[in-house]
């Protein structure tokens, strides 16, 4: 899979967190523990951005940014997923409100990955 397909599909992959995370909130269970959420190693984009580090991909300026976005993202929806399933929906749901910090972590992570497909 090349970079601009495989960007794509990070970006489809990491759209469906939202929805996982509100079905979490509304139902108070996940078939996903927060320290799962939590790591950005686990995903196909983490695995891909870590295993990408010994390609010419690791000179991006893009890479660097994505792994670090990405690692703040997993953070993020870790934390959604704690307080779900602490029964903290009102929390968890500010998290997620359109300027909550999945949504700007989400966003940033987004822009970053469509900047880095837009200069492959």
């Amino acid at each position: 899979m090349d970079i601009q397909d495989q960007i794509s599909s990070a970006i489809a992959a990491h759209g469906k967190w939202k929805i996982r995370l509100k079905a979490a909130i509304e139902n108070g269970a996940s078939d996903l523990s927060p320290s799962k959420a939590q790591s950005d190693s686990d995903c196909v984009f983490g695995k891909w951005l870590q295993d990408s580090a010994t390609t010419p991909l690791k000179t991006s300026l893009h890479h660097a940014k994505c792994v670090e976005l990405h690692r703040q993202f997993h953070i993020v929806a870790a934390r959604v997923l704690t307080l779900a399933l602490s029964g903290k929906r009102a929390e968890a749901m500010h998290l997620m409100d359109l300027q909550g910090e999945f949504a700007r972590a989400s966003s940033a992570l987004t822009h970053e990955m469509m900047a880095w497909k837009s200069d492959s």
